[in-house]
């Protein structure tokens, strides 16, 4: 029986995900859970076999329980599958030790034969990520400046692109508008930018957001 933890915090998703499951070849043990707490802890309990993991979701952020569950169990693959394009994640994504990366407009079928590679012990990129990821780890090639912002500074540039203001931040991060803040001031020096404007014409020039 292959055991498979389903991590999102949209209750509809994971119902459509545990249906597409049952639907594949071969017994699947389905457990769930809605923020990236509850992965830690789940992990923590019971020997997976595969985690599918949203990005975006309340309290610990999925980068951050990637990284959690690396340190917990390094062998343990994680399949990400989230709402934001290849462009915002999949590389610092699979810098974190993801074996994989679909955004959930994928069609069930590309899911089906992305999760059964990734048990086979492979990765799953499209065509457009490999090129990608091999530019990346290209030392002489120039990186964007958004590329130079931690994970944590880069989830924080990607919700000011995205409109939202300090407060709406703070509580999606479950952080204090003061951490934020600061983070936001830090993005700006290491970007050379002054204004939320210029973050937000960047990450539209840069299909960011």
């Amino acid at each position: 029986m292959t055991r498979i933890l389903i991590a999102d915090d949209h209750a509809i998703l994971r119902k459509g995900l545990r249906r597409i499951l049952t639907e594949m070849e071969g017994g699947f043990d389905i457990d769930e859970a809605s923020n990236g707490h509850e992965v830690i802890k789940m992990v923590r309990e019971k020997d997976y076999d595969l985690v599918l993991l949203d990005i975006s979701m309340p309290g610990l952020s999925g980068l951050d329980a990637l990284k959690e569950i690396k340190v917990l169990n390094p062998r343990l693959p994680v399949l990400i599958l989230t709402m934001h394009p290849e462009e915002q994640y999949a590389l610092r994504a699979l810098k974190a030790g993801a074996s994989g990366y679909l955004t959930k407009e994928s069609v069930p079928d590309e899911l089906m034969m992305a999760i059964r590679k990734v048990l086979r012990g492979g990765k799953y990129l499209s065509n457009s990520l490999a090129e990608r990821l091999a530019f990346a780890f290209d030392e002489g090639a120039d990186r964007p400046p958004h590329e130079l912002l931690s994970d944590r500074e880069y989830q924080v540039f990607c919700l000011i692109a995205a409109g939202k203001g300090l407060t709406e931040i703070a509580e999606e991060m479950s952080l204090s508008v003061k951490t934020v803040s600061t983070y936001r001031s830090r993005i700006l020096e290491k970007m050379k930018m002054k204004s939320n404007a210029e973050l937000i014409h960047y990450a539209i020039k840069n299909k960011l957001v």
